[in-house]
């Protein structure tokens, strides 16, 4: 449950997987977003192929918030596609499905998380600190080299070091 101080009423939120359904209410949040070019666009096709590493946020029965984990590496993963509806912004959603993708880390033995946000400050309140993006050579080579900002690049690296998890629950 969240105590929704702004409006002042509770509201029961449930974090889940997501399931191939939610790929055109994702879709429609990463749009909204990318459309005012605070995130990174991704097609109907992308998020199809990768709804695995997909977390929603639904409250009522309606997706408002998703999240993504990507493993990289063998002890790096990153956060991506955080979008939660304006509608519900503030109101601890994406600090929710923040949590989720990093205890999903946790489970899977990873013990560094990124993100490469325009929206750093949040992610600072998170526990996630600024780096320098050289920091994360693997990932520039991998998606960073698809990115059509590739050469004027405006996102902010960040980096959430984790205690290993002693028995992951996969």
């Amino acid at each position: 449950m969240i105590d929704d101080c702004q409006k002042g009423k509770v509201f029961t939120m449930l974090i889940r997987n997501a399931k191939v359904q939610d790929v055109p209410a994702i879709h429609s949040l990463i749009s909204y977003y990318a459309e005012m070019d605070r995130m990174l666009f991704r097609s109907l096709a992308d998020l199809y192929e990768n709804v695995q590493i997909f977390q929603v946020a639904e409250v009522d029965g309606t997706i408002v918030g998703c999240c993504s984990l990507k493993v990289i590496w063998a002890n790096l993963a990153e956060v991506q596609s955080l979008a939660v509806d304006k509608n519900y912004s503030g109101r601890g959603i994406g600090r929710a499905l923040v949590s989720s993708c990093l205890e999903r880390a946790r489970q899977l033995g990873i013990d560094r998380v990124f993100t490469l946000t325009m929206e750093p400050g949040f992610f600072e309140k998170v526990g996630f600190k600024r780096v320098d993006k050289n920091m994360l050579p693997m990932k520039v080579w991998t998606d960073c080299a698809r990115c059509p900002k590739q050469d004027q690049c405006d996102e902010v690296a960040l980096v959430n070091d984790l205690p290993a998890s002693k028995n992951p629950q996969i």
